[in-house]
């Protein structure tokens, strides 16, 4: 691990002061993520500014009915609160799909809004290709082991994938991610918060460095009653996805699908919203030919490589099964 000098923040401000003109600094909340690459060299922080103290772990009722939860909120905190579980349970189910008990007691929302990918080789500081880690030094993932890769939305410079299960809930309820800057805070739509790779796959989202996450905004969605969270993964627990999906519809009369929210996980480089399968649900009946139509029309321009093309189909099926699951609740 290499030197870094470490402070406490007081509040908001002096936090996003001490970060600032600092590109090599991070903040530092539950550090389930960040200390583990620091350790491996992945990271190497010059400083980091310890935010725990500062008071952002609050979920709170907006004056429109929907919620705000503070970065510094626990996700065991936020998955387990009585608000979420009953309006949001899509997101409650997703948080504890994701790591351990213990873990989930330390990472906080926003930690959870930065993971950076679990691909092989960007985990690996000794292997020389990782444009992720290391920028123009290629993908060792395109021609390597690439069974846990993207198959949505990847370039020719990166093929990795995000591992939250938390963001894959957030991005299919339009969740807004409010960020303080040194001269302003401003609100970032969750559809444009993170990136696909391009040609700069070393970023992840569009933070910039001195911006602190502060709070994430769910908007009032009647029909996110309806929803469900479906994870494939190798194990049963304590696995990242292969692939996931969050779903949330509005059944009318006689079945019809008036709205859709759906999003995929363990597919592409940020959280997939699932724009192609919305639109051939809309206006549609709830039943297997319309949810298998949704699945083909969202994975119709998927590209596999040697390892991981078993994606695509996995992926079509958890998308229909999703959509049963929900379909048939009362």
């Amino acid at each position: 691990m290499n030197p870094f000098t470490y402070s406490r923040a007081k509040d908001a401000n002096q936090a996003v002061t001490a970060i600032s003109g600092k590109p090599q600094g991070k903040f530092l909340g539950g550090g389930t993520n960040l200390i583990d690459l620091m350790k491996m060299g992945v990271e190497m922080p010059n400083e980091l500014v310890d935010i725990n103290r500062l008071p952002l772990g609050q979920i709170e009722e907006l004056s429109n009915k929907g919620l705000r939860i503070g970065a510094l909120a626990r996700n065991s905190d936020v998955a387990e609160h009585e608000l979420i579980k009953t309006r949001y349970p899509v997101l409650s189910q997703a948080l504890l799909s994701g790591a351990s008990p213990q873990l989930r007691n330390m990472a906080t929302v926003g930690g959870n809004l930065l993971q950076r990918t679990r691909c092989y080789y960007f985990y690996d500081p000794a292997f020389p290709a990782c444009n992720k880690r290391k920028p123009g030094s290629g993908c060792g993932a395109i021609e390597g082991y690439n069974r846990i890769h993207a198959i949505l939305g990847q370039s020719e410079q990166c093929i990795a994938t995000n591992p939250s299960d938390m963001c894959v809930a957030l991005a299919a309820l339009d969740a807004i991610v409010r960020v303080r800057g040194p001269i302003r805070e401003r609100d970032i739509a969750f559809a444009d918060f993170h990136r696909l790779p391009g040609d700069t796959p070393q970023r992840d989202t569009n933070l910039a460095a001195d911006e602190l996450i502060i709070a994430v905004d769910l908007p009032a969605i009647s029909f996110a009653t309806r929803s469900h969270y479906l994870k494939a993964r190798d194990r049963a627990s304590y696995a990242f996805a292969l692939v996931s999906v969050a779903v949330a519809l509005d059944l009318g009369l006689n079945r019809k699908i008036n709205a859709a929210r759906l999003a995929l996980g363990g597919v592409a480089h940020k959280p997939w919203r699932a724009n192609a399968a919305e639109k051939t649900l809309i206006g549609q009946e709830a039943n297997e030919k319309t949810f298998r139509a949704a699945a083909e029309a969202e994975l119709a321009p998927a590209k596999a490589y040697k390892y991981n093309s078993f994606k695509i189909e996995l992926a079509k099926r958890a998308i229909i099964r999703a959509l049963r699951t929900v379909a048939e609740m009362s």
